[in-house]
């Protein structure tokens, strides 16, 4: 369908209005996240899903983090503190009006909108540039302000929002897992496997 738009937001007052909005993290995140952690190389290693715990803010990952009397929430308070100051802010809206033929929900357009969360991402790296996803501008708090300041049509909903800028600093890869071949790979039929072709395409992508 293609029915997204980009709103460039470049000007500096407009980047410092948009830092200041209040952006606290739900509980629900943090606790669905937290169970996706691993405490150390070995442990993601073994277990081929999820991040490392040492990514994250501290708040993210100390669960006192989410009593809402914790010294610690403070810390997820503000976007400027998520934004990282980029020199550019991309917000991706797509219009909630309109979906393609024959998808309830509209999960092809949201699929649509993969391709083009993806094709931004390889551009900016083409580029050298850095790229920050921001999902807390979606179907939060957040969004209702950032309409607000942004001037955003009643139709429009926030997909998602990406900070760009060269970075500071060189980038530090971290550790990265993939999952078997024959963990998600099945042969004419669900849970059948074919050990032979697995064990090639998993030693041609070593």
């Amino acid at each position: 369908m293609q029915n997204f738009q980009i709103v460039v937001v470049d000007d500096p007052k407009t980047l410092t209005l948009i830092g200041a909005l209040s952006a606290e993290m739900s509980e629900a995140y943090l606790k669905e996240n937290y169970a996706l952690l691993s405490a150390s190389e070995a442990e993601l290693r073994v277990r081929k899903i999820g991040t490392l715990a040492g990514i994250y803010p501290r708040a993210w990952v100390d669960p006192e983090a989410w009593n809402p009397t914790s010294d610690y929430r403070s810390q997820l308070t503000y976007l400027g503190k998520t934004l990282l100051q980029p020199k550019v802010l991309f917000v991706v809206l797509y219009d909630s009006s309109s979906r393609a033929p024959g998808s309830e929900g509209d999960t092809l357009g949201f699929m649509g909108l993969g391709c083009v969360m993806e094709n931004m991402w390889l551009t900016a790296e083409s580029l050298g540039l850095g790229m920050h996803i921001l999902t807390v501008f979606a179907d939060s708090p957040v969004e209702a302000e950032v309409r607000r300041v942004l001037k955003i049509e009643p139709q429009m909903k926030i997909a998602f929002a990406c900070g760009l800028g060269y970075p500071a600093y060189p980038t530090v890869e971290d550790l990265r897992v993939r999952r078997d071949l024959d963990d998600f790979v099945h042969d004419n039929a669900f849970r059948q496997q074919n050990v032979s072709w697995s064990l090639e395409l998993n030693k041609s992508l070593e």
